[in-house]
């Protein structure tokens, strides 16, 4: 049996999570809890694409923020 993800004729939406982790959702299908639409969908190709451009930073939000506490507390 073929995964849903694996097909390339299906409609998908982009979705993210809290910590603004990015993945694609079957569009027929109600979005998990945790998980928000962004605004972007179509074929598989042009999610992973939109996702490709947006998701610069691959660490989670709460990795960032800790990290970024960290650099300020070593500034002073």
């Amino acid at each position: 049996m073929t995964s849903v993800f694996d097909r390339e004729d299906i409609l998908f939406q982009v979705v993210v999570n809290h910590e603004e982790q990015y993945s694609i959702w079957p569009d027929y299908k109600a979005v998990p809890n945790g998980w928000r639409t962004v605004g972007k969908s179509g074929f598989k190709k042009e999610c992973l694409a939109y996702i490709e451009e947006v998701w610069t930073d691959m660490r989670p939000l709460s990795l960032r923020k800790h990290m970024e506490e960290q650099a300020a507390q070593a500034t002073h």
